[in-house]
């Protein structure tokens, strides 16, 4: 279990098109003292991504020599030759920096953060109303083939039975509503050290 620091973390991890990434960018601007950490992932920068902001870019010999040697917080090898990965540089640089860190990870990713943070730890699982939901948001965004869509709903239909592993489930029927119960669940993780299980839903 990683222990170096003083800082607390927030997991939050969501199937493709539960709305994960808008959420999380609510919770950095939402006056928490969070801070992104960076990933390094072992594929090329696509087009606009800068490294050491989007990733650490690294080759794959980089990233299996820096497994190697111990660097990472918890990597995952996500295809054949594509791994992604916490530096402990990465989070020794934000806790030394006095903030508490913000992980936007895929489900796996999640799961191994929490077992290397321990009770320090608040993993936060974005779940949609259902898949056919989740269906037509990802068709919506029409920015996936339908064989791509396909493939996302399936691989969301077995991360959704997941969310046990989770420390708090929150379902993204209304994202208003659902940034809201974000904040909330995360403030109250940060300022009175107690860990959430059950899910609490914000009556407005």
């Amino acid at each position: 279990m990683y222990s170096e620091g003083k800082g607390k973390v927030i997991i939050v991890s969501a199937p493709s098109g539960a709305g994960k990434t808008t959420i999380v960018r609510h919770l950095l601007a939402g006056g928490l003292n969070l801070v992104f950490s960076v990933s390094a992932c072992s594929r090329p920068p696509r087009n606009h991504e800068i490294n050491g902001k989007d990733y650490y870019f690294l080759s794959t010999a980089e990233f299996q020599q820096k497994i190697q040697e111990g660097d990472f917080v918890e990597w995952e090898e996500v295809y054949p030759g594509k791994y992604y990965g916490t530096l402990k540089r990465e989070v020794r640089r934000i806790w030394d920096e006095d903030h508490h860190i913000l992980f936007d990870v895929d489900v796996q990713g999640g799961i191994n953060l929490k077992k290397a943070f321990g009770a320090r730890a608040l993993a936060l699982f974005i779940m949609p109303p259902s898949l056919a939901e989740l269906e037509n948001r990802l068709r919506l965004r029409a920015t996936d083939t339908g064989k791509s869509i396909r493939e996302r709903v399936k691989k969301a239909s077995l991360e959704l039975t997941f969310a046990p592993k989770f420390d708090y489930t929150l379902i993204n029927d209304d994202l208003e509503v659902a940034k809201k119960e974000a904040v909330k669940v995360v403030r109250c993780f940060l300022d009175e050290g107690s860990r959430v299980i059950t899910t609490i839903r914000q009556q407005e």
